[in-house]
C-alpha cells in the first residue's frame, strides 16, 4: 500500500514539473518571437524610411547638378562680360587718344577758321567774285583766278565739313562707348545678382542635404541598432530553449533521484515489515511450545538471537528550491537603482567599484549573448529557468568576458571584470533583472534588490 502511494506521488510530481515547463516555455517563446517580428516590422518600415530620404537625395543631386550647371554659365558668362568690359575700357582708352587727335585738328581748323575770319574782317568783308575776275590782266589769268577761287572755296567747304564731321564723330564714339560701358555693366550686375541668387539656392539645397545625409544616418544607426537587437531576440531564443531543456533534465534528474530515494525506503520498510513479522512468528512457536512442556521437564528456553539492527533508510532528496535566489553579482557599494534618471527609463542597479573587481552570474542559466555593444560596452546576457519561472539578467560596462554565447554557466561562475566601456562614466557594472524574457522597451525589467537580498 505504502509502495503504491509512493509511486503515485512520484507520478503526480513529474507530470506537474513537465506541464510547468510545457505551459511556460510555450508562453515565453511566443513572447519572443512576437518581439522578433516587430523588430522586423519596425526594421522594414525604417528601411522604407532609407529608401524614400536616398530618392529626395537623388532628387536633390540633379537639382544641385542643373544649379552647378548653370553657376558655371553664370560664371562663365560673367567673365565674358568683365572680359568685354576690359576690351570696352581699352577701347576707350584708344579712343582717348583719338579723340585728342581729333581735338588737336579741330583746335587746328579752329585756328585756322578764326584767322580767315579775322583776314576778312580787316579786308572789310569777303572777296567777291566778281571783283576777283574783274582784275584779271587776260583770259588765261582769268582762268587762273576762277580755279583758284573753286579751290578756295572748295577747301573752305572742306575745312567745315571735317570740322563737322570730327567733332560728331567724337560725340558718337564718346556716346557709343559710354552706351557700352553702361549696357556691360548693367549686364555684369544682373550677372552678378543672378550668381548670387544661385549660391543662395545652391546653399539652401546643400543645407537640405545635409539634413538629408543626417537623416539618412540616423536612419542607419536605428537599423544597425534594430539588428542588433534582432541578433540578440534571435540568440535569446536559442539560450531560452537550451535553458528549457537543462532545466527539464535537471528536473528530470531530480525525479529520477526522489524516485530512487523513495523506492530505497519503499524496499527498506517492507524488509523491516518483514522481519518484524518473522521475529513476532518466532515467538508465538516459542511460548506454545513452552505451554505444552510438562513443569519438570521446563528447561530453560534457548536465549533469543540479538536482533540484527534494522538498516536506516536513504534519506530522501529534496532539490533545493531556486526561486528568488539570486546573489550580488559583484562586490560594491550600490549608486543607482531602478527607475527615472535623467529623463530615461534606468532598467537595473549599478553597483560601483575601484581595482579588479570580478562580475559573477547572480543564477545558473545559459548566455543569450557575450558581445560588444555600442551603448552597452561588453556586455553579458543571460537566461535562468527557475521552478517555471524565465529570468533573463544583463551585465554591462565590463572591461571583459570570460563567457561566449550558447554557454552554460553556474551560479558564481565569473564572467568577466568590472569596467567602463560602452555609454559609461566611471567604472562600474550595470546589472538588469528580468522577470521574463528581455525585450527592446525593457518592460519586464524589474528591480534586482528584492531578488538578491
Amino acid at each position: 500500500m505504502k509502495r503504491k502511494i509512493l509511486t503515485a506521488a512520484l507520478t503526480i510530481s513529474i507530470g506537474l514539473s513537465g506541464f510547468t515547463y510545457t505551459s511556460a516555455s510555450a508562453e515565453t517563446l511566443k513572447d519572443v518571437q512576437q518581439k522578433q517580428a516587430e523588430n522586423h516590422a519596425e526594421q522594414a518600415k525604417k528601411n522604407k524610411q532609407v529608401k524614400k530620404v536616398q530618392g529626395e537625395q537623388d532628387q536633390l543631386l540633379k537639382e544641385l547638378d542643373k544649379l552647378q550647371a548653370s553657376l558655371q554659365k553664370t560664371a562663365d558668362d560673367i567673365q565674358t562680360k568683365k572680359d568685354e568690359i576690359a576690351q570696352t575700357k581699352a577701347d576707350i582708352e584708344k579712343l582717348k587718344s583719338e579723340i585728342t587727335e581729333l581735338e588737336k585738328r579741330i583746335k587746328a581748323r579752329d585756328a585756322l577758321l578764326k584767322e580767315r575770319v579775322r583776314n576778312m574782317y580787316e579786308t572789310g568783308g569777303p572777296v567777291k567774285y566778281i571783283e576777283v575776275l574783274l582784275g584779271s590782266q587776260g583770259f588765261g589769268d582769268f582762268l587762273d583766278r576762277m580755279i583758284s577761287l573753286n579751290i578756295i572755296a572748295e577747301q573752305d567747304k572742306t575745312i567745315l565739313e571735317e570740322h563737322k564731321r570730327d567733332k560728331e564723330a567724337v560725340e558718337q564714339k564718346k556716346q557709343q562707348v559710354e552706351s557700352k560701358l553702361s549696357s556691360l555693366n548693367g549686364q555684369l550686375d544682373e550677372l552678378n545678382s543672378l550668381n548670387g541668387q544661385l549660391k543662395d539656392q545652391k546653399s539652401k539645397k546643400n543645407k537640405i542635404m545635409k539634413q538629408l545625409r543626417s537623416e539618412e544616418n540616423h536612419l542607419h544607426d536605428d537599423i544597425g541598432q534594430l539588428e542588433e537587437k534582432d541578433a540578440l531576440l534571435a540568440d535569446q531564443e536559442k539560450a531560452i530553449k537550451a535553458e528549457i531543456a537543462r532545466a527539464k533534465k535537471e528536473a528530470a534528474e531530480r525525479a529520477r533521484r526522489e524516485a530512487a530515494a523513495n523506492a530505497a525506503a519503499a524496499k527498506a520498510a517492507k524488509e523491516a515489515a518483514a522481519r518484524e513479522a518473522a521475529q513476532k512468528a518466532a515467538a508465538e512457536r516459542a511460548a506454545k511450545e513452552k505451554a505444552s512442556q510438562p513443569a519438570h521437564e521446563s528447561a530453560p528456553a534457548p536465549a533469543k538471537p540479538a536482533p540484527k539492527p534494522e538498516p536506516k533508510p536513504e534519506p530522501s532528496y529534496t532539490p533545493p528550491s531556486s526561486s528568488g535566489k539570486f546573489i550580488f553579482p559583484s562586490a560594491g557599494v550600490v549608486t543607482s537603482q531602478l527607475g527615472s534618471r535623467w529623463n530615461k527609463f534606468h532598467a537595473g542597479i549599478d553597483i560601483a567599484a575601484g581595482g579588479i573587481v570580478p562580475i559573477h552570474a547572480a543564477a545558473s542559466g545559459t548566455v543569450i549573448r557575450s558581445y560588444t555593444s555600442s551603448s552597452y560596452g561588453n556586455v553579458v546576457f543571460l537566461s535562468h529557468y527557475i521552478d517555471g519561472q524565465l529570468y533573463t539578467t544583463v551585465y554591462a560596462h565590463m572591461r571583459d568576458r570570460a563567457v561566449s554565447t550558447g554557454q552554460t554557466v553556474s551560479q558564481g561562475q565569473t564572467l568577466g571584470h568590472m569596467g567602463s566601456t560602452g555609454h559609461s562614466t566611471g567604472q562600474h557594472l550595470h546589472f538588469e533583472l528580468h522577470k521574463g524574457p528581455w525585450n527592446v522597451g525593457k518592460t519586464n525589467a524589474v528591480n534586482p534588490l528584492p531578488y538578491i537580498q
